[in-house]
């Protein structure tokens, strides 16, 4: 297969945004789609930011900056991806929602393409029987923020051929990841064992054993992890975390993995972290000085 060198990425929001900011910096053409123009103006709006304080650190120059942020295109419309080499889904986290648009997608692509799923635990076998080109479907999953990230999680489905898993790690490495492969089992590597430990410590603060702040400050100094889980979930969004605590129990089939109540009651109240303003920690009314970090 030859070099990639068209890339459209579905879903406006932080993973998709992240990732076409990869392919326009590495050299790519790429597409960004979403439904709500809104979505696009945000993406838009943190990319541009986002590649001049990389240009203002230093670490790119501002010609390739430049040259990424005219490499980029927005678009609400599907037919506009239908020349791309490789589209990578990064949509809602919802199996049904990602079959409807692999649909399409196969539909209106060309018959070369690969159909890349960013999802952190969605069986990629499930998702690639929705198309007439199982063999050419993939997981492709960042981590997140995707340009600062080193790690992609290569996911094979049970008919995913050696040409495309090759030329997706390809395009990994030419991102400058470092590339890690999973079997095709809920969770893959990452999140089989991120998402418990995440859900463990809703539990910790659900049954009362320690304070928010001191669950994260424990795992921070006792395990060295640059952010407390509780911290974490807040980043990555609590609705996130408990779509993929839900496809780990029903696909692992094991009471372990069931969703704390307390994560469930949250996101059932819309308190989904960062992006909401209010998570487990309310950042409306939290000083910048006191706010946990949102490094990673």
């Amino acid at each position: 297969m030859s070099e990639m060198k068209s890339i459209a990425v579905v879903g406006g929001g932080q993973m998709g945004s992240g990732i076409a900011q990869l392919a326009a910096m590495h050299g790519c053409d790429a597409w960004l789609l979403d439904t709500d123009p809104s979505a696009l103006t945000r993406a838009n709006k943190s990319i541009t930011h986002s590649i001049q304080r990389l240009v203002s650190k230093g670490q790119l120059t501002q010609a390739v900056g430049k040259d990424a942020l005219g490499r980029l295109r927005y678009t609400s419309n599907l037919q506009e991806l239908s020349s791309a080499d490789v589209i990578i889904e990064a949509i809602v986290e919802s199996e049904d929602v990602k079959k409807k648009l692999f649909i399409e997608l196969d539909k209106i692509t060309k018959s070369s393409a690969i159909l890349a799923s960013n999802t952190s635990s969605i069986s990629i076998t499930r998702l690639a029987s929705a198309t007439s080109r199982p063999k050419q479907v993939i997981g492709m999953h960042f981590m997140n923020p995707p340009p600062i990230m080193k790690l992609v999680e290569i996911v094979r489905g049970a008919d995913t051929s050696d040409e495309t898993f090759n030329a997706t790690k390809a395009l990994a490495e030419r991102f400058g990841k470092t590339v890690i492969c999973s079997r095709d089992y809920a969770g893959f590597v990452v999140n089989r064992i991120l998402m418990p430990m995440i859900n463990e410590a809703f539990f910790t603060l659900y049954t009362g054993v320690a304070t928010k702040e001191d669950i994260d400050v424990g795992m921070k100094l006792g395990t060295n992890h640059p952010m407390g889980p509780l911290e974490l979930a807040d980043f990555i969004g609590l609705d996130v975390c408990l779509s993929i605590m839900k496809v780990l129990h029903a696909g692992l089939g094991d009471s372990k993995y069931a969703p704390c109540p307390l994560l469930v009651q949250y996101v059932d109240a819309g308190r989904l972290g960062r992006k909401r303003g209010i998570g487990v920690y309310d950042y409306c009314q939290m000083p910048d000085a006191v706010k946990p970090s949102s490094k990673l």
